[in-house]
């Protein structure tokens, strides 16, 4: 019996031991420990791999796979997404194309830059560029406007001929953002910034034990902007507005001190 029960033992405490390493191997997606920007890309929205605005992100591929990262954008942000795209020494043409998707999954148009390009038989690299739109604290539910969350980076090769499927392939990818300020600002702002796992999260305080609310949790994406998300309701706006409510003020005061004169006239009648 003691001999049964030790050995009932010790296989439980080894199964103990092997669980975390099994949760431990799942795949992830989110940058490398170090803070350093991420080798390599994924291959659906669910694997995008994350990295942060600044960071220069590199992953090697093939001509006909789809490549995929994503980063953080905030209100009154106007990022800008720049590709990279290094091919071998001998390949036909090829006609490359960098997309754009929100935290819905809606292909973001850009304002300007070149967003597809097709690079001659035996060119070296392909660059390409897409400008987004201001980002949006808050939005009517019909609109298509680009709102604060989670943006996805789609890199493809399209119509590429068949000899040069599966062709190597090497690229770069880069995110930075103009800040716009009170010039975009809009009254209001989401609840929760359009990240993914965000909703999943909220409702996991509902009801759920703490076990099942972390398991739920961890599928919420790793980054963020560096202060924070915004609010939405503070902006320059309210600086300018106030600068200008004193600048009346101050003009009224003064278009009072020119017109009211020298006073109320004598009423004593002249002397003859």
């Amino acid at each position: 019996m003691r001999f049964t029960r030790a050995l009932s033992a010790a296989v439980l405490l080894l199964g103990l031991a092997a669980t975390p390493a099994a949760a431990d191997s799942s795949p992830s997606a989110s940058p490398s420990d170090d803070g350093g920007a991420p080798t390599e890309a994924g291959t659906s929205f669910r694997t995008a791999t994350e990295f942060e605005q600044g960071q220069q992100a590199t992953a090697n591929g093939s001509a006909g796979d789809y490549l995929y990262w994503s980063f953080p954008a905030d209100a009154g942000q106007r990022p800008t997404v720049e590709a990279t795209v290094k091919l071998p020494e001998t390949h036909a043409a090829q006609t490359w194309r960098v997309d754009v998707y929100d935290g819905l999954r809606r292909r973001q148009a850009c304002q300007y830059g070149a967003q597809s390009r097709t690079a001659d038989a035996g060119a070296s690299s392909v660059e390409l560029a897409c400008v987004l739109r201001t980002v949006r604290a808050w939005s009517e539910p019909w609109a298509n406007d680009p709102l604060p969350g989670t943006y996805y980076v789609r890199l493809t090769a399209v119509n590429v001929p068949t000899a040069d499927l599966g062709v190597p392939v090497s690229t770069e990818v880069r995110v930075g953002s103009k800040d716009v300020g009170g010039a975009a600002a809009v009254d209001g702002s989401l609840a929760e910034p359009l990240v993914p796992g965000i909703a999943v999260t909220s409702g996991g305080d509902e009801g759920e034990d703490a076990g099942d609310s972390e398991d739920r949790g961890a599928v919420l994406s790793a980054i963020e902007p560096e202060d924070g998300w915004s609010s939405g309701w503070w902006s320059d706006r309210w600086v300018w507005t106030g600068i200008g409510a004193v600048l009346a003020a101050l003009a009224g005061i003064g278009g009072y001190a020119l017109t009211r004169g020298s006073g109320r006239p004598s009423r004593v009648p002249p002397t003859v």
